[in-house]
């Protein structure tokens, strides 16, 4: 049947999106619910192409464990990633209310920080003590989250994105940052298309969803090779025009800086 309507604040963030949930990501949504809801912890691996909504499944299921009195954490590989998905983050939970006791409305926002290892020292402690009092409700952050400065009031629910970059000591970590030794609900999210087989060694202990379905308007990616100097400078043109239509283009060297071992293009 169709999967079970989300309820409270995650019904919420789901009909204040500027836009409908595919099909896919409702039924992601339904099993993390039911998964989040049974008393044995959750261990899903959420898997998708880049595009097909991975980020909005993960709010869902954050906001989750906020709606039952705990706290989210977003585990990103980069510092720039979880800057921008903080900054994303706080905008989608723009009108959606938490019942407080600590004020006179009785309601308050949802409170989303950062955790990176950019983080400046005064804010580093001022998020941490947030996290051990609960004050935070969902934060977003590098491998700095599971440094042992940082422990939560209540974690209910850590997201790791692009699991590879991130061994399994660390979800370990994650799962054991409570003070109360209760172990987290585990999301783990990748856009590496796994076959069946390495999926098992890899994530063995892992139930796996898969979003098989981009929303409306997604334009379908193209890969071409661009062989000769005329293709490549084809390549070059379009870069040019997007560029020039206010997109963006991104170029990815395979190094850094350059090196006298490997002949290749460098970034810098």
């Amino acid at each position: 049947g169709d999967p079970a309507e989300p309820k409270g604040m995650v019904g919420a963030f789901v009909t204040h999106l500027p836009y409908p949930m595919t099909g896919a990501q409702q039924r992601a949504v339904s099993e993390i619910l039911t998964d989040m809801a049974s008393p044995v912890p959750m261990h899903r691996l959420l898997q998708g192409d880049v595009g097909s909504g991975k980020t909005v499944v993960a709010v869902a299921a954050l906001l989750a464990a906020v709606q039952g009195g705990h706290q989210g954490a977003f585990m990103a590989p980069t510092e720039v990633l979880a800057e921008q998905h903080a900054t994303a983050v706080r905008q989608m939970m723009q009108g959606i209310d938490l019942a407080a006791d600590d004020n006179l409305f009785g309601v308050r926002g949802v409170e989303v920080a950062v955790l990176t290892n950019r983080t400046p020292a005064a804010m580093r402690r001022k998020v941490s003590a947030g996290l051990a009092d609960g004050s935070v409700d969902i934060v977003i952050g590098t491998h700095a989250l599971i440094q042992e400065s940082v422990e939560f009031c209540s974690l209910g629910v850590a997201v790791i994105d692009e699991q590879h970059r991130f061994g399994v000591e660390q979800r370990a970590a994650l799962r054991s940052s409570n003070a109360d030794g209760s172990v987290p609900d585990v999301l783990v999210m990748t856009a590496t298309p796994i076959p069946r087989t390495a999926a098992m060694t890899v994530y063995g202990d892992l139930d796996v969803t898969v979003l098989d379905q981009m929303p409306p308007g997604r334009q379908p990616i193209t890969t071409t090779l661009a062989h000769s100097e005329e293709e490549v400078a084809g390549a070059w043109d379009l870069v040019r025009a997007e560029v020039a239509a206010g997109n963006r283009a991104y170029v990815v060297c395979p190094l850094i800086e350059e090196s006298a071992k490997i002949e290749a293009s460098a970034a810098e």
